[in-house]
C-alpha cells in the first residue's frame, strides 16, 4: 500500500470539509457588516486571548471537564454493572423494562429542577444531571448485549466449568462489548450537551455559564469562541473513544475484516 493511501488520503479526508467550511465562512465575512458573525482571524485572536492566555482555562474549562469526566465515568460503571445484573436475570429484566422505558423517555434537562431540590446546587447536582442522561444508552445496550449472547457459547462455558465472576469476565463482557461500546459512544454527545445545560442553572463557573454570560453581555466573538471550545472538546472525545474502542474491540474488528474479505 502506497504512502498516499496509508497517510495522506486519511489526513485529506479528515481536514477537507473543515477547510471548505472555514473558506466559505471567510468569503461570507469579507464584505459582511454583521455584528453577530465574526471573521475567522478575529475569532482566532479572541479564542487565544480568552481561553489560552486568559484565566478561563482554569476557571471554566477545567471544572467543566472534571464534571464531564466524573459524570461519564459514573454512568459507564453504573450502566455496565446494572446492565449485567438485569441482563442475566430474566425475571428482573421483565420487571424493570417498563420502568426503564418510562425514565428513558424523560428528557434529562427536565430533571434539573428536581435534582436541584433533592441534591442542591453545586458540582454534585451537575454530575448527577450528566449521569441521569448518559446512563440509559449504556444500561440498555448492556442489557441487549447480554441477552444477545450466543447460547452455544454459554453452554460451552458451562461445560468447561466457567462460572461466577470468571464467566462474566471471560465470556459475557467480551461478547457484550460491541453493544456496550456503542452505548458509550452515544453517551459522549449526551454528556457534553448535559454538561453545558447543567452549568446554565444556578452556577458561577463552567463553559455553559460563561457562554450564556457572553451572550447576555453581547460579547459575540467571545461567545463564538466558547462554542468553538465545546466543538474541540467533542472532537477530542471522539478521537479518544475511537482509540480506546480499537483497543478494546480489536478482536471484533479483526473478525469483521475476515468476514468482509471472505
Amino acid at each position: 500500500m502506497s504512502i498516499f493511501n496509508r497517510v495522506i488520503s486519511p489526513v485529506l479526508a479528515l481536514v477537507a470539509l473543515p477547510i471548505l467550511l472555514i473558506g466559505a465562512w471567510w468569503i461570507y465575512t469579507l464584505n459582511s457588516t454583521s455584528f453577530f458573525v465574526p471573521e475567522p482571524v478575529g475569532l482566532v485572536e479572541t479564542f487565544i486571548s480568552t481561553w489560552i492566555t486568559g484565566e478561563r482555562l482554569t476557571a471554566d474549562v477545567l471544572p467543566s471537564l472534571r464534571r464531564l469526566g466524573m459524570g461519564l465515568a459514573l454512568a459507564i460503571v453504573l450502566g455496565i454493572l446494572l446492565g449485567l445484573l438485569i441482563g442475566l436475570n430474566r425475571t428482573v429484566r421483565a420487571l424493570t423494562e417498563p420502568v426503564f422505558e418510562f425514565f428513558r423517555a424523560l428528557p434529562p434537562p427536565v430533571l434539573i429542577p428536581v435534582l436541584m431540590l433533592l441534591i442542591g446546587v453545586g458540582n454534585t447536582m451537575q454530575v448527577a444531571v450528566i449521569v441521569s442522561g448518559c446512563i440509559w444508552p449504556i444500561l440498555l445496550n448492556t442489557i441487549e448485549g447480554v441477552r444477545g449472547i450466543d447460547p452455544v457459547q454459554s453452554e460451552t462455558s458451562r461445560s468447561y466449568g466457567i462460572s461466577g465472576f470468571s464467566r462474566v469476565r471471560y465470556q459475557i463482557l467480551p461478547a457484550a462489548a460491541p453493544p456496550i461500546m456503542a452505548g458509550v459512544r452515544q453517551s459522549l454527545s449526551i454528556a457534553l450537551i448535559l454538561m453545558v445545560i447543567s452549568e446554565m442553572f444556578a452556577t458561577s463557573s463552567g463553559l455553559g455559564f460563561t457562554i450564556v454570560q457572553f451572550q447576555r453581555s453581547f460579547a459575540i466573538p467571545e461567545m463564538w469562541s466558547g462554542i468553538a471550545v465545546l466543538g474541540i472538546i467533542g472532537v477530542t472525545l471522539s478521537f479518544i473513544f475511537q482509540f480506546v474502542e480499537r483497543r478494546v474491540l480489536r478482536w471484533y474488528h479483526g473478525l469483521k475484516e475476515v468476514e468482509n474479505a471472505a
